[in-house]
């Protein structure tokens, strides 16, 4: 039986010597994916979650160069002569340009194209699989279900180990532990990883090292106050054309 220590090194080992391994958003794309209902935790802010998973990837990768202004506000600049030979990655290093951009701006100029051909890449690899089924035998769907290739699970065992068990963490695992946190989906774990107070206070830890994280947590705060404010807004209108 392998143990979250051998499944751990599994995943860093093939992440430091092939260039094929899956980036840090598609397995934070993996992670997010729900096996049981075949849907995507956060998907109404998953562009952000994602965006700061390409970020995240590109800083560890020595791609950008992170800046924190006097004001506190962390830019991005790309380290010029070091692009990714990661297609995606690529496009978003691209994207970012020459000059210093605001974390929060590039999340947003980023982050609305990453779903497709990361899931389309996750599908691929047989990491996830695509069904396609009939409703009443006239209607064609198509429904996502766990692939057969167990990564899922190996990356599940790492995040847990690093939350739950305190487990040293290279910084692939922390950074994926650090952007569920911020993606606040981190209560969707509960069954494997439960939402106590420890786990609580070493995802935020972990988040606090990745400004990744930080911006994704932020832009998701954001994101999620103004559906919530505007859901207000309805319901008040709705509820005054009553009166």
């Amino acid at each position: 039986m392998t143990t979250h220590t051998e499944e751990i090194r599994i995943i860093e080992s093939a992440a430091e010597t092939s260039s094929h391994e899956p980036t840090l958003a598609e397995d934070l794309l993996l992670l997010l994916f729900q096996p049981d209902s075949g849907t995507i935790a956060g998907e109404s802010t998953l562009f952000y979650v994602l965006g700061g998973a390409v970020l995240t990837d590109l800083a560890l990768g020595g791609h950008v160069t992170t800046t924190t202004t006097r004001s506190g506000m962390v830019t991005v600049q790309v380290v010029d002569g070091r692009p990714p030979s990661d297609d995606i990655l690529r496009s978003a290093w691209g994207s970012i340009g020459g000059a210093p951009h605001g974390v929060q701006s590039i999340l947003a100029m980023i982050g609305p194209a990453l779903r497709q051909p990361l899931l389309a890449r996750l599908v691929a690899r047989d990491h996830i699989r695509e069904e396609h089924r009939r409703i009443m035998g006239l209607f064609s769907s198509t429904a996502h279900v766990a692939g057969s290739t167990g990564r899922r699970e190996a990356l599940l065992a790492g995040v847990r180990a690093a939350l739950v068990d305190g487990a040293v963490s290279a910084p692939r695992i922390a950074a994926l532990a650090a952007l569920i946190w911020g993606s606040g989906s981190l209560p969707r774990f509960h069954r494997d990883i439960p939402w106590t107070t420890t786990v609580i206070d070493r995802a935020q830890t972990f988040a606090r090292s990745s400004f990744g994280a930080d911006a994704t947590a932020e832009a998701v705060a954001r994101t999620t106050n103004a559906i919530i404010a505007g859901t207000v807004s309805v319901a008040a209108t709705a509820a005054a054309r009553h009166h």
